[in-house]
């Protein structure tokens, strides 16, 4: 396999880090995306030198729909048209649930590098019993995708937290692989929401999950789901709460969008970051991204006389910033104060 592995250069460098207990090369993590669909792209990103990978996400309405399909057919005989085929008649997943299950044992049969399985879902219930199985499957970690959008105006905010957290610890109960939590930047207080999903038994903390917006086709006079790849500015969100929650916490933690380049990763790795994850810039470039975000990765260290990771994790976070309200109010003052035309 290619890739720097922990020592690069000649030695002088550790790239290794530590993301959910689990011992990474380096800190180059390809999040889900199509190109961690299948073994192909999978063995591609490991030669790049990936550190790990994250497959696509089995979904909640996907394991209910599935559950809802054979019950129907146990209840009606099998020479009946299964209903819950038109509970979700837009929506075409890329594997069934039995199908995600035998994807994570092959990746483990041929992968070296950690296989992170994911679930995404926003209500506790009995589809999360599919942790489980992932664990079965071999995953060596889960992440946990919480994503919600209520527009209902009679649920509360407090319920839409509550739901998350116990969402979190069902699939914590479920398990003894490590835990990720997959979030949004949207709750009303992101530190104490962290908190409390780290006291459900997350191990770690992906910051953020993106919203994503659908868009009105004109032509069509339709609403439409629209994709959009996330661009450089995308990666100051996760930046900031990354930097203000480092050491706050008792869980590792993950940055993922904007991310495209070596720099982008030192700045989430000097915030607090362990890892730093790639979808939308790999999407655009190719497996090969990750080899030459790894080169230069090393090269700058040389040049800036750092010998590992771990020495640069956390440097520029708040507890360590020489101008810790940089990251708060008085920045945000300064900011709008001192912009002129």
């Amino acid at each position: 396999m290619n890739g720097a592995g922990n020592l690069c250069r000649g030695g002088t460098v550790d790239l290794s880090t530590r993301y959910l207990g689990l011992k990474l090369k380096n800190p180059l993590v390809p999040s889900a995306s199509p190109m961690t669909e299948d073994l192909d792209g999978l063995r591609k990103l490991e030669d790049a030198g990936a550190g790990a990978v994250v497959l696509p996400s089995l979904f909640e309405e996907q394991i209910e729909s599935e559950a809802r399909s054979l019950h129907h057919y146990m209840e009606h005989g099998s020479e009946s048209f299964a209903e819950a085929t038109s509970y979700l008649p837009k929506i075409e997943f890329h594997a069934r649930p039995d199908e995600y299950l035998e994807k994570i044992a092959l990746a483990k049969q041929s992968l070296d590098i950690p296989v992170i399985a994911s679930l995404n879902g926003y209500t506790p219930g009995g589809w999360t019993e599919y942790a489980s199985y992932i664990q079965e499957a071999g995953a060596d970690a889960l992440e946990l995708n919480i994503y919600r959008i209520c527009g209902d105006p009679d649920i509360t905010g407090r319920e839409i937290e509550a739901d998350a957290i116990e969402t979190v610890r069902e699939v914590r109960e479920r398990i003894k692989i490590p835990l990720a939590v997959k979030i949004g930047p949207y709750y009303s207080s992101v530190s104490n929401m962290a908190s409390k999903f780290v006291e459900a038994g997350a191990n770690g903390l992906v910051i953020f999950n993106r919203f994503y917006q659908p868009d009105i086709d004109l032509d069509d006079l339709e609403v439409k789901a629209n994709l959009v790849l996330s661009t450089t500015q995308a990666i100051r969100l996760p930046l900031t709460w990354i930097a203000l929650l480092y050491k706050r916490i008792n869980a590792s933690l993950a940055a993922t969008s904007g991310i495209r380049d070596h720099r982008d990763a030192l700045k989430v790795i000097m915030a607090g970051a362990d890892v730093a994850m790639m979808a939308a810039e790999l999407l655009r470039r190719g497996p090969s991204h990750i080899q030459t975000v790894q080169t230069a990765l090393v090269r700058w260290m040389e040049e800036n006389e750092y010998k590992s990771v771990e020495q640069m994790r956390g440097s520029l976070s708040q507890i360590s910033c020489k101008n810790p309200n940089a990251f708060e109010r008085a920045q945000y003052v300064k900011s709008i104060t001192g912009y002129h035309v």
